[in-house]
Protein backbone atom coordinates (compact mmCIF):
# COMPACT_ATOMS: atom_id res chain seq x y z
CA UNK A 1 0.00 0.00 0.00
CA UNK A 2 1.83 3.54 -1.54
CA UNK A 3 0.82 5.24 2.39
CA UNK A 4 -1.24 8.70 1.95
CA UNK A 5 -2.34 11.13 4.96
CA UNK A 6 -1.51 14.87 6.02
CA UNK A 7 0.84 16.36 8.73
CA UNK A 8 -2.28 15.75 10.81
CA UNK A 9 -3.30 12.35 9.73
CA UNK A 10 -0.66 9.96 9.35
CA UNK A 11 -0.65 5.92 8.64
CA UNK A 12 1.98 3.37 10.11
CA UNK A 13 2.23 -0.20 9.20
CA UNK A 14 3.47 -3.19 11.30
CA UNK A 15 2.73 -6.23 8.76
CA UNK A 16 -0.88 -6.61 7.68
CA UNK A 17 -1.92 -3.86 10.41
CA UNK A 18 -2.63 -0.08 9.64
CA UNK A 19 -2.37 1.84 12.17
CA UNK A 20 -4.37 5.37 11.46
CA UNK A 21 -3.30 7.95 13.90
CA UNK A 22 -4.77 11.65 14.25
CA UNK A 23 -1.84 13.82 15.54
CA UNK A 24 -3.62 17.53 15.91
CA UNK A 25 -1.86 19.23 19.08
CA UNK A 26 -2.77 19.96 21.31
CA UNK A 27 -6.30 18.28 21.63
CA UNK A 28 -6.76 16.69 17.81
CA UNK A 29 -9.54 18.84 16.66
CA UNK A 30 -10.15 18.04 12.90
CA UNK A 31 -10.53 20.05 10.07
CA UNK A 32 -12.47 20.17 6.72
CA UNK A 33 -9.41 18.95 5.34
CA UNK A 34 -8.58 16.77 8.50
CA UNK A 35 -11.99 14.78 7.08
CA UNK A 36 -10.93 14.74 3.84
CA UNK A 37 -7.96 13.12 4.98
CA UNK A 38 -8.88 10.29 7.03
CA UNK A 39 -11.59 9.51 3.87
CA UNK A 40 -8.42 8.80 1.70
CA UNK A 41 -6.55 7.21 4.06
CA UNK A 42 -9.01 4.50 4.94
CA UNK A 43 -10.39 4.17 1.21
CA UNK A 44 -7.22 3.00 0.31
CA UNK A 45 -7.15 0.97 2.79
CA UNK A 46 -10.23 -0.54 2.12
CA UNK A 47 -8.70 -1.30 -1.67
CA UNK A 48 -5.53 -2.61 -0.19
CA UNK A 49 -5.57 -6.75 0.11
CA UNK A 50 -2.89 -6.45 2.13
CA UNK A 51 -3.80 -4.86 5.63
CA UNK A 52 -6.60 -7.21 7.20
CA UNK A 53 -6.82 -5.04 10.47
CA UNK A 54 -6.67 -1.12 11.25
CA UNK A 55 -6.25 0.53 14.23
CA UNK A 56 -7.67 4.44 14.50
CA UNK A 57 -6.03 6.09 17.71
CA UNK A 58 -4.52 9.64 18.36
CA UNK A 59 -1.37 11.14 19.54
CA UNK A 60 -0.71 12.82 22.79
CA UNK A 61 -1.94 12.13 25.78
CA UNK A 62 -4.68 15.01 25.94
CA UNK A 63 -7.36 13.77 23.93
CA UNK A 64 -8.67 11.22 21.38
CA UNK A 65 -10.05 13.87 19.06
CA UNK A 66 -12.10 16.75 20.20
CA UNK A 67 -14.32 16.92 17.90
CA UNK A 68 -14.57 19.57 15.20
CA UNK A 69 -12.15 22.79 15.02
CA UNK A 70 -13.91 25.53 16.30
CA UNK A 71 -12.42 28.45 15.08
CA UNK A 72 -13.01 26.71 11.22
CA UNK A 73 -16.73 26.21 11.82
CA UNK A 74 -16.91 29.99 13.11
CA UNK A 75 -15.66 31.24 10.11
CA UNK A 76 -17.97 28.92 7.95
CA UNK A 77 -21.37 30.29 7.06
CA UNK A 78 -24.63 28.43 7.41
CA UNK A 79 -24.51 28.93 3.30
CA UNK A 80 -21.78 26.56 3.20
CA UNK A 81 -23.12 24.22 6.02
CA UNK A 82 -24.66 21.83 3.27
CA UNK A 83 -21.33 21.04 1.57
CA UNK A 84 -19.49 20.33 4.73
CA UNK A 85 -21.77 18.21 6.25
CA UNK A 86 -21.92 15.89 2.46
CA UNK A 87 -17.63 15.81 3.44
CA UNK A 88 -18.02 15.24 7.04
CA UNK A 89 -20.23 12.42 6.13
CA UNK A 90 -18.02 10.41 3.98
CA UNK A 91 -15.50 10.35 6.62
CA UNK A 92 -18.10 8.64 8.98
CA UNK A 93 -18.77 6.47 6.09
CA UNK A 94 -15.23 5.46 5.28
CA UNK A 95 -14.39 4.19 8.16
CA UNK A 96 -17.85 2.58 8.90
CA UNK A 97 -17.75 0.90 6.01
CA UNK A 98 -13.57 -0.29 5.45
CA UNK A 99 -13.45 -3.38 4.26
CA UNK A 100 -11.77 -4.50 7.44
CA UNK A 101 -12.43 -4.42 10.99
CA UNK A 102 -11.56 -1.48 12.84
CA UNK A 103 -10.78 -0.91 16.18
CA UNK A 104 -10.69 2.37 17.87
CA UNK A 105 -8.25 3.21 20.96
CA UNK A 106 -9.24 5.50 22.51
CA UNK A 107 -6.65 7.29 24.48
CA UNK A 108 -8.62 10.35 25.33
CA UNK A 109 -11.68 12.36 25.74
CA UNK A 110 -13.65 11.53 22.59
CA UNK A 111 -15.78 14.77 21.85
CA UNK A 112 -18.71 15.24 18.99
CA UNK A 113 -16.93 14.43 15.97
CA UNK A 114 -14.52 12.18 17.74
CA UNK A 115 -17.30 10.11 19.81
CA UNK A 116 -18.78 9.45 16.14
CA UNK A 117 -15.34 8.55 14.94
CA UNK A 118 -14.89 6.06 17.78
CA UNK A 119 -18.65 4.47 17.29
CA UNK A 120 -18.00 4.21 13.89
CA UNK A 121 -15.26 1.42 14.59
CA UNK A 122 -15.75 -2.13 14.89
CA UNK A 123 -14.63 -2.33 18.36
CA UNK A 124 -13.45 0.19 21.09
CA UNK A 125 -10.90 0.11 23.61
CA UNK A 126 -10.20 2.94 25.72
CA UNK A 127 -8.07 4.11 28.54
CA UNK A 128 -9.56 4.61 31.93
CA UNK A 129 -9.27 8.24 31.64
CA UNK A 130 -11.20 8.47 28.44
CA UNK A 131 -15.12 9.99 28.23
CA UNK A 132 -17.07 10.16 25.62
CA UNK A 133 -19.72 12.83 24.67
CA UNK A 134 -21.51 14.70 22.41
CA UNK A 135 -21.50 18.48 23.39
CA UNK A 136 -22.56 19.73 20.24
CA UNK A 137 -25.93 21.20 22.16
CA UNK A 138 -22.95 23.84 23.66
CA UNK A 139 -22.02 25.34 20.84
CA UNK A 140 -24.83 25.55 18.92
CA UNK A 141 -24.77 22.53 16.51
CA UNK A 142 -26.63 18.66 16.86
CA UNK A 143 -25.23 15.79 15.72
CA UNK A 144 -23.75 12.31 16.35
CA UNK A 145 -27.03 10.99 17.98
CA UNK A 146 -27.79 8.86 14.85
CA UNK A 147 -24.12 6.83 15.20
CA UNK A 148 -23.54 6.25 18.71
CA UNK A 149 -27.66 5.54 19.02
CA UNK A 150 -26.70 2.16 17.13
CA UNK A 151 -24.71 1.31 20.42
CA UNK A 152 -26.74 2.78 23.23
CA UNK A 153 -30.09 3.27 24.74
CA UNK A 154 -32.07 6.03 23.64
CA UNK A 155 -32.23 7.30 27.35
CA UNK A 156 -28.31 7.25 27.65
CA UNK A 157 -27.92 9.09 24.19
CA UNK A 158 -30.82 11.32 24.99
CA UNK A 159 -28.63 12.24 28.53
CA UNK A 160 -25.89 12.82 26.19
CA UNK A 161 -26.87 15.03 23.70
CA UNK A 162 -29.17 17.08 25.68
CA UNK A 163 -26.95 17.67 28.69
CA UNK A 164 -23.88 17.73 26.64
CA UNK A 165 -22.16 16.06 29.41
CA UNK A 166 -19.67 13.52 28.76
CA UNK A 167 -18.90 10.05 30.39
CA UNK A 168 -16.06 8.14 31.97
CA UNK A 169 -14.98 5.22 30.78
CA UNK A 170 -16.19 2.96 32.93
CA UNK A 171 -20.28 4.44 32.06
CA UNK A 172 -19.51 4.33 28.76
CA UNK A 173 -18.30 0.53 29.31
CA UNK A 174 -21.60 -0.12 30.89
CA UNK A 175 -24.17 1.47 28.34
CA UNK A 176 -21.83 -0.07 25.84
CA UNK A 177 -20.04 2.12 24.08
CA UNK A 178 -16.72 1.49 25.24
CA UNK A 179 -16.31 -2.59 24.87
CA UNK A 180 -13.03 -2.75 26.86
CA UNK A 181 -11.73 -0.31 29.35
CA UNK A 182 -7.83 -0.94 30.46
CA UNK A 183 -5.34 1.42 31.95
CA UNK A 184 -3.95 4.03 30.35
CA UNK A 185 -0.17 2.93 29.63
CA UNK A 186 -1.79 -0.51 28.50
CA UNK A 187 -4.18 0.64 25.63
CA UNK A 188 -1.47 0.61 23.10
CA UNK A 189 -0.61 -2.95 23.48
CA UNK A 190 -4.02 -4.12 23.99
CA UNK A 191 -5.22 -2.72 20.86
CA UNK A 192 -2.11 -3.93 19.23
CA UNK A 193 -2.96 -7.59 20.59
CA UNK A 194 -6.68 -7.47 19.34
CA UNK A 195 -5.48 -6.37 15.98
CA UNK A 196 -2.54 -9.38 15.57
CA UNK A 197 -5.58 -11.61 16.69
CA UNK A 198 -7.77 -10.57 14.07
CA UNK A 199 -5.43 -10.08 11.43
CA UNK A 200 -4.52 -14.21 11.40
CA UNK A 201 -7.89 -14.82 10.78
CA UNK A 202 -9.07 -15.93 6.65
CA UNK A 203 -8.44 -12.24 5.01
CA UNK A 204 -11.62 -12.88 2.35
CA UNK A 205 -13.38 -13.88 5.60
CA UNK A 206 -13.20 -10.64 7.49
CA UNK A 207 -13.72 -8.73 4.37
CA UNK A 208 -16.88 -10.83 3.29
CA UNK A 209 -17.51 -10.81 7.36
CA UNK A 210 -17.49 -6.81 7.99
CA UNK A 211 -20.02 -6.86 4.87
CA UNK A 212 -22.07 -8.77 5.71
CA UNK A 213 -22.36 -7.12 9.21
CA UNK A 214 -22.60 -4.06 7.80
CA UNK A 215 -25.99 -5.03 5.27
CA UNK A 216 -27.74 -6.88 7.95
CA UNK A 217 -27.34 -4.21 11.08
CA UNK A 218 -31.19 -3.18 11.94
CA UNK A 219 -32.26 -5.65 9.74
CA UNK A 220 -34.82 -8.18 11.34
CA UNK A 221 -33.34 -11.32 11.57
CA UNK A 222 -35.67 -12.88 8.97
CA UNK A 223 -33.99 -10.52 6.48
CA UNK A 224 -30.59 -10.11 7.95
CA UNK A 225 -29.54 -13.79 8.36
CA UNK A 226 -30.69 -15.29 4.57
CA UNK A 227 -27.87 -12.15 3.26
CA UNK A 228 -25.69 -13.66 5.40
CA UNK A 229 -25.62 -17.04 4.25
CA UNK A 230 -25.55 -15.55 1.35
CA UNK A 231 -21.88 -14.70 1.98
CA UNK A 232 -21.08 -17.45 4.06
CA UNK A 233 -22.03 -19.50 0.73
CA UNK A 234 -19.48 -16.88 -1.19
CA UNK A 235 -16.91 -17.67 1.42
CA UNK A 236 -17.35 -21.55 0.82
CA UNK A 237 -16.30 -21.40 -2.39
CA UNK A 238 -13.07 -19.54 -1.53
CA UNK A 239 -9.45 -21.88 -1.36
CA UNK A 240 -9.14 -20.19 2.08
CA UNK A 241 -12.32 -21.69 3.29
CA UNK A 242 -11.18 -25.07 2.82
CA UNK A 243 -7.79 -24.45 3.77
CA UNK A 244 -9.72 -23.50 6.98
CA UNK A 245 -11.17 -26.46 7.93
CA UNK A 246 -8.40 -28.63 6.74
CA UNK A 247 -6.28 -26.47 9.53
CA UNK A 248 -9.11 -27.50 11.73
CA UNK A 249 -9.21 -31.19 11.26
CA UNK A 250 -5.06 -31.48 11.28
CA UNK A 251 -4.83 -28.91 14.40
CA UNK A 252 -2.20 -26.76 12.87
CA UNK A 253 -2.40 -23.27 11.83
CA UNK A 254 -3.94 -22.42 8.34
CA UNK A 255 -1.65 -20.78 5.41
CA UNK A 256 -4.12 -18.20 3.59
CA UNK A 257 -3.79 -17.72 -0.01
CA UNK A 258 -6.21 -14.98 -0.33
CA UNK A 259 -8.46 -16.94 -2.82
Amino acid sequence: MNTIGTDHVRVERDGAIARVVIDRPPVNAITLDDYRAITDVFTQISGAHDVHCVVLTAAGQRAFCAGLDLREFLASTPEQDPARAVVVRATFESVRTCAVPVIAAVNGPALGAGAVLASVCDIRIAARTATIGLPEINVGRCGGGAYLGRLVPQGALRRMFFTGDPVDATEAYRIGLFDEVVEADELSAAADRLARRIAGKSPIGLRYGKTALNEIEGLPVERGYPIEQGYSTRLMMTEDAREAAQAVLEKRTPVWRGR
